[in-house]
């Protein structure tokens, strides 16, 4: 078994030990926590909780399994965890392989309600192309014998079939394809809830028409960088569909996979210091769920700055306008754009107006 799957095991054991001693305690695992009556909603990463909230409010008795500040791509579930996935109506997870390190934790909950996949509402064809596309810069920075930090990490959808092994997973990252996961979320919501789908798709509705102001304003602000300097190298390749969005150059990445948690090896890390250099690179942008140590040796040997400011991908900020996803992406947008010296002109009301609920 790999270190990192028997981990992952003695967590979930250590987990439902914990469970069952407190279900021991207080009766059963479902009646731990008292019933609300209302429908009983886990989601798993920090937008597609943004995106509940947002569609459902407090129609929904909503568990959230990862983090603010936390990867997307790694969960050791805590004995509350493992409860609320136990008595969930309904299961809301990323999909494209994202979040198949969930599946051992809901076995083990015996979780047994609805599952709902939000990027299955995303035309996961079109993600494939993109994802083709944009990870040349990264297959071009292998080693020479053909390996790279992707093939060395121990990472668990790599190895899923299907979508998983062809698509980008991070397919919220463009705004167009959130919209189309909000979409999916409330259409499961409405099967689960049919007494509150009503309200579910009208809220969904005008959610989405704040997405398309959101697009809207980001592509008329990156019009005004010049092409030469909208360029990206970050942490991990985690913003693909962003930058295919709104025309901005993939460089690379300082882990030259999907996920966070792979390690570069010297001729990738090499490489990547050329390919900085050949493109002209100033900036270099580090992302708020991983550690900026690698990134700052490498915009050293580069020549480049680190920009302080982070860069919201696999989780949404813990607090401010980065806690919900059209301020992490309006922050996100605010950065880059700093970064490359263009004064960013004021929000459009609607998005405007989101932030300041969030702040409130």
């Amino acid at each position: 078994m790999k270190l990192k799957s028997l981990l992952k095991t003695t967590a979930i054991a250590t987990a439902l030990t914990s469970l069952a001693l407190t279900a021991g305690c207080s009766g059963n695992a479902g009646e731990a926590g008292g019933d609300s009556g209302k429908l009983k909603v886990v989601a798993a990463t920090t937008q597609i909780q943004d995106f509940v909230k947002q569609i459902a409010g407090d129609r929904v008795e909503l568990t959230g399994l990862l983090k603010p500040g936390g990867s997307a791509h790694s969960f050791d579930p805590s004995p509350a965890d493992l409860q609320a996935l136990a008595v969930a109506d309904v299961l809301i997870v990323n999909g494209a392989g994202l979040d198949d390190f969930l599946d051992s934790a809901v076995e083990a909950a015996g979780f047994n309600g609805e599952k709902v996949i939000a990027a299955d509402g995303v035309d996961l064809d079109r993600a494939a192309e993109l994802t083709a596309a944009g990870s040349t810069p990264d297959a071009a920075m292998s080693d020479g014998d053909g390996d790279s930090a992707s093939d060395h990490s121990d990472h668990d959808h790599g190895d899923s079939a299907g979508d998983s092994a062809r698509v980008n997973p991070h397919v919220w990252t463009s705004p167009e394809f959130a919209a189309a996961m909000v979409t999916e979320i409330a259409e499961g919501l409405s099967k689960a809830d049919p007494d509150n789908a009503a309200e579910y798709s009208e809220n969904a509705e005008e959610y989405t028409a704040k997405l398309t102001v959101l697009d809207d304003w980001i592509k008329t602000e990156m019009a005004k960088a010049d092409p030469e300097v909208r360029k990206f190298v970050s942490t991990h390749n985690a913003l693909l569909y962003y930058l295919e969005a709104y025309e901005i150059e993939y460089v690379g990445s300082v882990i030259p996979s999907f996920e966070d948690n792979a390690e570069p090896s010297a001729g990738e890390i090499n490489r990547l210091v050329t390919a900085i250099k050949a493109a002209g690179l100033k900036a270099i942008f580090v992302e708020s769920s991983v550690s900026p140590k690698l990134s700052t040796t490498v915009a050293n040997e580069a020549g480049a700055k680190v920009v302080t400011d982070p860069i919201y991908a696999d989780s949404l900020g813990a607090d401010g306008e980065a806690a919900s996803y059209i301020g992490a992406t309006v922050s996100n947008t605010r950065v880059m754009l700093e970064a490359w010296g263009v004064t960013v002109d004021p929000l459009p009301t609607e998005l405007a107006e989101v932030l300041d609920a969030a702040a409130n």
